[in-house]
């Protein structure tokens, strides 16, 4: 008889509130973002379906080393060094004028 009364005392021990109210919540939990996962993982992969698979254009990319010489116009040596003069402004000194006896920067000629 001792046996079966320590038996029913251990048995009509106290659970803590808490046990088991967590299972159900942590799985919605998990489900909810691994439906977040799919989707976005779906959205990504249509996205990536419209960029292209390269930005260069193809045709800018030279095959062999005799197609990079097809479309270099042929320059005189120094042309490119003449062009960007040219198109330098003229800031180091101001024009000549007549009237200031023709000498840079508008002195007129030691004399």
């Amino acid at each position: 008889m001792t046996t079966a009364l320590t038996l029913l005392a251990v048995q009509q021990q106290p659970v803590p509130e808490d046990v088991g109210k967590g299972g159900p919540f942590g799985l919605l939990l998990i489900v909810v973002l691994l439906i977040a996962v799919l989707w976005l993982g779906r959205s990504m992969g249509r996205h990536l379906k419209k960029v292209p698979r390269s930005f260069d254009p193809a045709d800018q990319v030279p095959d062999s080393p005799a197609e990079l010489m097809v479309d270099v116009p042929a320059r005189e040596p120094g042309a490119e060094l003449l062009d960007t003069l040219r198109r330098a402004p003229l800031a180091i000194e101001p024009p000549r004028r007549p009237q200031d006896g023709g000498t840079p920067g508008g002195r007129p000629a030691a004399g």
